[in-house]
Order: structure tokens, then C-alpha cells, then sequence
């Protein structure tokens, strides 16, 4: 006779096997089976389709049962040669399994003894008519801390937990039984035990998507399973984020219109989906389980997106959303608003020149009246009251009145008659004391007036920026923390990072959340633990403002 691994698509039930009495069904060997896989192999014999069974029928029906719900692996069969003795081998079989003590820890010992002899682990299975697997889980007990074999022995725990603790190392094994022992203690057991084992994250190697070699950690085996896990989370992600960077980048080279990595343990709806061609806008989304596994959704568009697409086509297209948020454009506006006028204040020939353009074409502000620079949260108006800029044009402001004599301590803007403020300014006194000024203080009061005048986010606040070459870098304080706090849109916070700490470092933490990313950057930006980069400033205060992705920085008007 001879010890094959057959598929169990490759076997089947011969006529010579019926039972007449008795169940055939195999349900009660299915929880032994699960725990410690088929200890007897099958008796077959080859026919024409395959192997039949000569002896195992309820092992065989069992196996069966159990392929319903995971995979099975190729069965140990025991395969008759032609003159055997089907019954000799049985009865062979039943006195080698008769000798295998069925303790756990005893057949630790049976196996111990003959490997210490000499004997390979398929000489010990086949001198039992076991697997080599079984043999291998047993063996495995040879590393356990003494104590914990011991602890086993009497029956202080189960066989589940002796059989994770194998993939324990020697001081979580120590760690483990002295909370065992501890009377405060808690050590976990069963699947609680995995889990803690792992720090909460059982990595399979199988979800990996780079090559093992480039991971430095350390891999742990599971005999009593199918599967190898990363002792090292931290250093897995590092290199799996990388890895799903590249896979990224490949589909944006093979031509996809997006491709839209959604957050660790985030669920693709696929309900909320439907399958687009590529050539028709379809977009790929990425979803990465908190274990690692990396499943690629091509050819999606969403059944929102595909409503939009048919108002577009009947005259009802609405804008894309833009990747501001509508309180960080409002934080820009007035940031870079602020800015440009203090810069407005030097260059007196060109404010001149944009008060005759607003007299003649008018604008928003010209009624007149200054921009009050509404804020929408609490937190903008607190940073652009703390800003540089804000102190320079107050500091300014005060100089005007002054010249004009109508007060230094009024907080209120200039170019405001609103009665409720509790002023009066009154036109002929007004244009008196302008007559008595010199050409040079008249065009400061003028420059002061217009810059005041200079509506927040409009477009003329982009063209004068661009034509002064304002540079944001000497205005905007880069560590004010309200910028990072309004971030929102996770694609753009991904390539500010590649940006400011570069690519290695924004594809190392492409599958990390928002929050974790905007740290990042701020950590550049304050040098905390990380090189400062005392000159960056974001896309979106550059004049021209920038975008960091396609969808644009603002919606358009």
C-alpha cells in the first residue's frame, strides 16, 4: 500500500462500502476534524474516474460537510495496491491507531520520542497512518514553556489555547502563564488569545502585496491552521501602503479617470454602484480591510454620479463637488485677501486707477462701503484677527482717521456710515481736510480707502495678487493650526504631504486616515520630529490659487 494526498473532487463512495447499519452521515466527526484534521486516512482504491473508497465513508461525508464552508485541503488516503487485502490494511490500520495515545500532550510525547530517534516526520505519520500535518502540530508543543505543558496536563485549560500559544514567543508565553497564574490577572484564551497574541492584528501573509523579502519583521506560523501572520503590523502597513501606491499609480497610467482609495475597514456599497467602461468614466475604488487584504473595484461609477450624468445630458448639470470645503475657501479668501491689501498700500498709481475701473463699472463693495470680512467659524475669525497682516492695515487705519481727525480708538471700518456705529462723517468736513493734505497723504487716504473697499474671494483679489507677485510665504503664518484643522478632502491632504515631506513618505502612509496626515504635515511645518520646511506654503495661497487635484480647489461661479 502506498500514502497519497488526493483532491477530494477526485474521490468518491464505492458499492463495496455501504453501511447497512448505523449513521453514514460523518456530522459527529466534523468538530475533531476542524481541530486537528483527518487523523485515519482514507482506504481507496483507483478506478477509471478517479479513487474509491474502500473504507472511511462517514470521514469521506464529513469532509464533505466541511468543504461546504472553507477549503479542504488534498486527503491523506491510504491506496491500494492490485492483490491487497482490504481487510488485512484495515485491521493494520485500526491496531497502528489504537497505539497512538489520544491526549494531546501524549502524543507529543509518542512523536517527541521518535523524532529524537531519528525519524522524519512522514516516518512517524506513516507508522501511525496519521498526517504529516498532525504530526508537525504536535511537535510544535516541544517550544511551549514547561509551565504551560504542565498547566495543560491538568486539565487548567483547552486544547484551542495550547494550540495558539505555539505561535506565542518565549516571553509572551511567560507573559501569558503569569497572568494565567495571577489571581488580578486576565489571560486570554481561544480567539481572544490570537488577538492578543498580534496586538489585535491578525495579518495573514496572504493579504501581503509586496514581496516578503522587503518586510524586516518577523512571520509566525500556524500549524493548527493554513495560515502565516506578520508579527510586525507597524512594519507591515509601511509596506503595504507603498505597495498600494504603485497599484495606484498603475491605474492611473493604464488610463482610468479616478482611482479612489477609501479608508482601512471602510466597506465598498457595491449596491450604490454600477459597472461603467473605463472609456465611459468608470473609476476604480480600493478598499483595504483592517487585516490588510487589498480588493481593487474596476469599472464603477456611482448611481448618484450616473443621475448627475443624465440631467447633464438633459440641461440640468450641476457643478463637481470642489475638494475645499466651503469654511477652508472662506479661510483662504480672507487670508489672502488680508495680505493684498497691505501689498495694495504700496503701489498708490494702481489703486488710483482700480477706483476709477469700480466707479465705472462698479462692484459688490461700491456703494460704498468696506468688506467686513465675515468669517464663518469662530476659530477663522480668531486666526485672521491674530494674523500679521490684520495688525499692519489696523496700525494703518489708525493713521487715516488721524489725518482725518475723526478718532484713532474706533475700531469700526473707515468706509462705513451705518448710523448704529455712532459716528457721523460729514462730506464738506470731509473734503476739507482732504484739500488741506498734500498729493502724497491724499493718495495714502485714497490707497487705504480702495484697500478696504477690495472685496474678499473675488476675482480682482487674484488678479492684483498675481500682478504684485504677492508672495504668501512673508504674510501667512504657516504654523496657524485653524489651515490643518479645515482640511477635508483626503486626496489633496495625500499629495500635500507628498509636497512638503515628499513621495517615500506619502506613499508609506497613503492608507492612513485624514487626521493622521494633516499630524504629518504639521510636523514638517513645526519641524516636530521631522526636517522643517520653513518655506513651504500650500497651492492654495499661491497667486493664481492651485489645485492639488483635478476636481479644482473651489466650485466654479
Amino acid at each position: 500500500m502506498e500514502l497519497q494526498h488526493i483532491e477530494l473532487s477526485n474521490l468518491k463512495i464505492s458499492p463495496l462500502n455501504v453501511r447497512k447499519h448505523g449513521s453514514k452521515s460523518g456530522e459527529d466527526l466534523i468538530p475533531s476534524i476542524k481541530a486537528s484534521g483527518l487523523i485515519q486516512p482514507l482506504l481507496v482504491r483507483p478506478n477509471c474516474e478517479g479513487f474509491e473508497i474502500i473504507a472511511g465513508q462517514r470521514r469521506f461525508n464529513a469532509l464533505q460537510e466541511i468543504a461546504k464552508e472553507s477549503a479542504v485541503d488534498s486527503v491523506p488516503c491510504v491506496v491500494m495496491e492490485k492483490g491487497d487485502d482490504a481487510a488485512a490494511i484495515e485491521a493494520s490500520l485500526a491496531e497502528n491507531l489504537a497505539r497512538l495515545p489520544m491526549d494531546v500532550l501524549d502524543q507529543f510525547d509518542a512523536f517527541h520520542a521518535l523524532s529524537k530517534q531519528g525519524q522524519s516526520a512522514a516516518e512517524i505519520a506513516l507508522h501511525f497512518g496519521v498526517t504529516e500535518k498532525l504530526v508537525h502540530q504536535r511537535l510544535a508543543i516541544a517550544g511551549l514553556y514547561e509551565p504551560i505543558k504542565n498547566a495543560f496536563r491538568n486539565e487548567e485549560f483547552r486544547a484551542d489555547t495550547l494550540q495558539i500559544l505555539t505561535m506565542a514567543t518565549t516571553r509572551q508565553q511567560k507573559e501569558w502563564y503569569k497572568l494565567f497564574k495571577s489571581e488580578d490577572g486576565y489571560a486570554p484564551q481561544g480567539h481572544r488569545l490570537k488577538s492578543w497574541l498580534f496586538g489585535g492584528e491578525e495579518i495573514p501573509v496572504s493579504n501581503a502585496l509586496f514581496d516578503l523579502e522587503s518586510y524586516k519583521g518577523s512571520i509566525v506560523s500556524d500549524l493548527f491552521g493554513e495560515e502565516q501572520y506578520f508579527a510586525d503590523p507597524k512594519a507591515f502597513w509601511e509596506r503595504q501602503s507603498v505597495a498600494i501606491a504603485e497599484m495606484m499609480e498603475e491605474y492611473r497610467e493604464e488610463g482610468w479617470s479616478e482611482v479612489i482609495l477609501l479608508d482601512v475597514g471602510e466597506r465598498f456599497q457595491s449596491w450604490d454602484f454600477a459597472n461603467t467602461p473605463k472609456e465611459e468614466g468608470g473609476k476604480v475604488y480600493i478598499s483595504v480591510s483592517p487585516y490588510g487584504e487589498v480588493t481593487a473595484y474596476e469599472r464603477q461609477l456611482s448611481r448618484s454620479e450616473l443621475k448627475k450624468r443624465e440631467k447633464a445630458e438633459g440641461g440640468e448639470e450641476k457643478p463637481e463637488r470642489p475638494e475645499l470645503t466651503k469654511s477652508m475657501q472662506n479661510y483662504l479668501a480672507l487670508h489672502r485677501h488680508a495680505a493684498l491689501r497691505v501689498e495694495l498700500l504700496k503701489h498708490q498709481g494702481i489703486a488710483l486707477r482700480l477706483c476709477i475701473a469700480q466707479i465705472i463699472a462698479s462692484s459688490p463693495t461700491w456703494d460704498v462701503r468696506a468688506d467686513r470680512q465675515k468669517a464663518n467659524t469662530e476659530a477663522i475669525a480668531t486666526s485672521i484677527a491674530d494674523s500679521s497682516d490684520q495688525a499692519a492695515f489696523k496700525a494703518q487705519q489708525k493713521r487715516i482717521m488721524a489725518l482725518l481727525d475723526i478718532g484713532e480708538d474706533i475700531e469700526e471700518p473707515l468706509v462705513d456710515h451705518r448710523p448704529y456705529y455712532g459716528r457721523s462723517l460729514n462730506l464738506p468736513d470731509i473734503f476739507t481736510k482732504l484739500i488741506d493734505m498734500s498729493d502724497s497723504e491724499v493718495f495714502e487716504v485714497l490707497t487705504f480707502v480702495v484697500a478696504e473697499t477690495l472685496e474678499s474671494g473675488s476675482a480682482m483679489v487674484e488678479t492684483l495678487g498675481a500682478m504684485l507677485n504677492v508672495d504668501m510665504a512673508d504674510h501667512w503664518n504657516r504654523e496657524d493650526g485653524t489651515f490643518l484643522d479645515l482640511l477635508r478632502d483626503k486626496e489633496a491632504i495625500n499629495a500635500m504631504l507628498a509636497e512638503i515631506g515628499g513621495k517615500a513618505v506619502a506613499d508609506g502612509n497613503v492608507t492612513g486616515t485624514a487626521k493622521a496626515q494633516k499630524q504629518i504635515i504639521g510636523d514638517f511645518i513645526t519641524g516636530n520630529g521631522r526636517e522643517k520646511n520653513a518655506h513651504w506654503q500650500p497651492r492654495y495661497m499661491k497667486f493664481p490659487m492651485e489645485s492639488y487635484t483635478e476636481r479644482g480647489a473651489t466650485r466654479a461661479a
